[in-house]
């Protein structure tokens, strides 16, 4: 009985052993596998926002602009405001020479470290001549600098000033690199704007030209699907494929029976995520 009985006993103990061994693994598999899971949905869900320094931390969130109010502002039938960031560039010239041919104005946000490039002031000040809009983007485009540091008024205030000195203009208009969310979502920041007169934009349509290099036609097709109301502000870039969609872009707004609008800072139509009426 006694040699039998510890038989019985150790098999017992070895199937217990084996039973937790065996739930262990299932738990962390499991953990494991939620892990994976979820380091991948937010992989998937983060949108990188960084046209031209990959250099920084992709801070933008996610704006649902699905849901817009016309109610806020006074529109007289369709209107669209197109937008290109991060110039002036080498394409400028061209982009105005498209815009020319089609007889549209647009507001561009240029950058200080472009503006101070002599090769593009005259393309800057083209802009300004033919009617459109140069408004500011930072100097660095860099969110450490400018929402971490609290850099963000000086470096707007400094890329005003250059454009100032270039075109003799004095824009106040600014977009905030990567949005305004998160990066002024402190009202104490919004605050400093406000007492800088500075007023913000963001946009309605993000066309996320910048990471869509040699497919113009997906460009086109991002802009159709986020058209869904009677004022829209399409944010592009000076790149390469957003010149070859452009032409594509404006048939299509025309077709919808859109006006093609540039920025009047004495009818300031209120464009910033953070819906501050301030700014």
């Amino acid at each position: 009985m006694t040699p039998r009985s510890n038989v019985d006993l150790y098999r017992h103990e070895t199937s217990l052993m084996r039973s937790k061994r065996t739930r262990f693994i299932i738990l962390v598999s499991t953990f494991l596998i939620v892990l994976a899971t979820t380091i991948f949905l937010i992989s998937q869900s983060r949108t990188i926002f960084s046209p031209e320094e990959m250099i920084e931390p992709q801070n933008r969130v996610p704006v649902d602009t699905s849901k817009k109010d016309d109610s806020e502002v006074e529109i007289q039938g369709k209107v669209v405001y197109l937008t290109f960031d991060d110039g002036p560039s080498k394409l400028t010239a061209e982009l105005l020479d498209l815009l020319k041919e089609y007889d549209i104005k647009a507001t561009f946000f240029m950058q200080g470290s472009q503006l101070q490039r002599t090769q593009f002031q005259s393309d800057v000040r083209r802009a300004v001549q033919e009617g459109h809009y140069v408004g500011a983007h930072s100097m660095t485009h860099q969110y450490k600098k400018l929402y971490q540091e609290k850099q963000f008024v000086p470096e707007m205030h400094e890329t005003l000033s250059l454009i100032h000195d270039i075109t003799g203009e004095k824009p106040q208009l600014v977009r905030p690199p990567y949005g305004s969310v998160p990066g002024l979502a402190s009202k104490q920041i919004r605050d400093q704007i406000a007492e800088a007169g500075i007023k913000l934009w963001d946009w309605t349509i993000d066309s996320n030209d910048w990471r869509l290099k040699d497919q113009p036609n997906e460009i086109v097709e991002n802009i159709k699907r986020g058209t869904k109301s009677n004022l829209e502000v399409v944010l592009m870039h000076e790149k390469p494929q957003t010149l070859e969609a452009l032409p594509d872009i404006i048939n299509f707004y025309k077709q919808k029976g859109y006006k093609f609008a540039v920025y009047d800072e004495s009818e300031h139509v209120q464009m910033n995520f953070l819906k501050d009426d301030r700014l």
